[in-house]
């Protein structure tokens, strides 16, 4: 797969990212080395290996699950800007 000039724009206005019109060259240059790349990794041999989250074993640490200062909803609404009802209050955003 290539990415061309067209993509690289669209991927960046997906993104949310600005990009002048002279650095696409550039950008889609830099997505089919990453394209590149992740096809290198398809032709590696995985077969029987074990899927792992680390490469060395380790367990996760863990604690009780219990509320060890609760009840200060009073406290933490005081700092916000808008409050309301006992809830942070927040712009509504939709496009």
């Amino acid at each position: 797969m290539s990415i061309d000039k067209e993509t690289a724009a669209r991927v960046a206005h997906l993104a949310r990212i600005r990009v002048k019109d002279e650095a696409l060259p550039a950008l889609a240059e830099e997505f089919n080395a990453i394209l590149g790349f992740i096809e290198q990794l398809n032709e590696v041999d995985v077969e029987g290996v074990e899927p792992m989250t680390s490469v060395t074993p380790q367990r996760l640490k863990r604690r009780q699950d219990v509320v060890t200062d609760g009840n200060q909803q009073e406290k933490i609404l005081a700092n916000a800007p808008d409050a309301r009802e006992g809830f942070f209050a927040v712009p509504k955003v939709v496009e």
